[in-house]
């Protein structure tokens, strides 16, 4: 039998979760991308005073915010690495190597 991919894995593992506290009617998409936009000031909050390394608190704040962007996903109908290939290809094109390397100039000042 072959081995599940990990973003499947995730996805189960977040299905189920859902599925067994019977979550899944307080998901609407709105109720999702706020759930990611709070759980990323969450995140933020971590860095508001320094710089510092990665620590529990950011692992799980990033965390919260990467479960709900994969619920949103599922939502919408699309796999998180479907949504991530794609937008990489659009954002190649508006930056593409040899005029963005090195630089973090917007692609319309390139």
């Amino acid at each position: 039998m072959e081995k599940p991919r990990p973003d499947e894995s995730v996805i189960q593992s977040l299905t189920d979760f859902v599925a067994e506290r019977e979550w899944a009617q307080f998901h609407s998409e709105g109720n999702l991308a706020k759930s990611i936009a709070i759980e990323a000031g969450e995140l933020l909050e971590c860095y508001q005073w320094d710089d510092g390394e990665a620590s529990d608190e950011v692992e799980s704040e990033l965390a919260d915010v990467l479960t709900y962007g994969y619920l949103l996903a599922m939502k919408i109908g699309k796999s998180p690495a479907e949504l991530i290939l794609n937008k990489l290809e659009i954002t190649r094109r508006k930056y593409p190597a040899e005029k963005a390397r090195g630089t973090s100039r917007k692609y319309d000042q390139l």
